[in-house]
């Protein structure tokens, strides 16, 4: 589940629309930040916008504010670990989310599939970045797309790791 191949040719094509028109992309993020949490809660994780791809409600604490926040995020499973793109759609600039796990890498997650609960969030670099950006493709092949479009920054790719109890 989650691989895009997997999904029926039509809504693949509603999904590369989403991803290859900068303005879409927007407005869908827009639309799935606004509702996904309400889904994402309602359903203990398992129903969302973009029905068909692992997603989750990601739990910070806000780099600056020290608040809670929230954001709907796609993800990539890599065995127990989730891997996390912090591609902003191809926004020039890194989302709000990333940079608060870089400064509070504790948090939290709500998704199916006994995948709710603390993590510890780190960068991934090198060779290991490349595996899991390949990983990440192939669940939302869009994130290419979103990469080409960044103006030359170099999207993030977060792992999420069990924290211990």
């Amino acid at each position: 589940m989650g691989e895009i191949n997997q999904l029926p040719r039509a809504y693949r094509r509603v999904l590369g629309l989403i991803s290859d028109h900068a303005p879409v992309t927007r407005a869908f993020m827009r639309a799935a930040a606004a509702v996904d949490p309400v889904l994402l809660k309602a359903s203990g994780g398992r129903i969302s916008l973009p029905l068909g791809l692992p997603t989750l409600l990601l739990r910070t604490t806000g780099a600056r504010s020290g608040e809670p926040r929230e954001a709907p995020l796609l993800y990539a499973p890599d065995g127990e670990r989730i891997v996390l793109i912090a591609s902003q759609g191809g926004a020039p600039r890194n989302p709000a989310w990333y940079h608060n796990l870089v400064a509070h890498p504790e948090c939290e997650v709500l998704a199916a599939h006994e995948r709710s609960g603390r993590y510890v969030a780190r960068e991934a670099e090198g060779e290991e970045r490349e595996r899991l950006w390949r990983i990440a493709t192939a669940v939302y092949s869009g994130y290419d797309t979103y990469a080409a479009r960044a103006g030359g920054r170099r999207i993030p790719v977060m792992i999420l790791e069990r924290a211990q109890t």
